[in-house]
């Protein structure tokens, strides 16, 4: 496990979590206990960056060129902020909208569904009480793996928010409709993707 500081970063502190010394393309070849290694260099630096007067850290996985990813190699960032960004600051306070019947994958106490009003086809959250982060990244891979089933290779992104990941696969163009009206146009009924996923 390395962690490794962003060549070009484009905020004050931004690293780079290199997820394994094997050459992994995808994060969903990922073993489990990469994936525990994972959340444990995750942990370590958030208790780092509250240590240096960062309270909030902005963990993220790009992979695709599409979704922003410019490496090969599975990898994911960690940007040191001096407080909760706008999106996170918005969700404080609310309930994450998990409806029992978009349930694809469940694992220790959590379980990923999908969105009842995803922005994109087959838009998930992955959480559960207690929220346990190796669980969640296991989650996330074994969500990733039913998707390459469903849909083949597709370019994705996934973050980490307070008590939640948040997984949007990039298989739609965001256009005028939706960067400009905030209208997000989701071709994909979440049931028809929660099913897609489960089968």
């Amino acid at each position: 496990m390395r962690v490794v500081p962003n060549l070009y970063p484009a905020f004050e502190r931004q690293e780079v979590v290199v997820h394994s010394p094997r050459h992994v393309d995808t994060f969903a070849d990922l073993r489990d206990a990469e994936l525990e290694a994972v959340a444990a260099a995750w942990r370590a630096r958030f208790d780092a960056a509250h240590g240096e007067g960062f309270p909030y850290v902005h963990a993220f996985v790009n992979e695709g060129v599409s979704a922003g990813s410019s490496l090969a190699h599975s990898h994911s960032q960690l940007i040191w902020l001096r407080g909760p960004p706008p999106e996170v600051e918005r969700e404080r306070g609310g309930t994450l909208p998990a409806v029992r019947e978009l349930v694809v994958a469940e694992r220790g106490g959590m379980f990923a569904a999908v969105h009842p009003a995803g922005r994109l086809p087959y838009e998930t959250l992955i959480a559960g009480e207690p929220f346990d982060l190796a669980t969640a990244l296991l989650l996330l891979r074994d969500t990733l793996i039913r998707l390459r089933a469903a849909e083949g290779v597709v370019p994705w992104n996934a973050w980490l928010h307070e008590r939640h990941i948040e997984l949007v696969p990039r298989l739609a163009v965001l256009a005028g409709v939706e960067l400009g009206a905030g209208i997000y146009v989701n071709t994909v009924a979440p049931e028809d993707a929660a099913a897609a996923l489960r089968d």
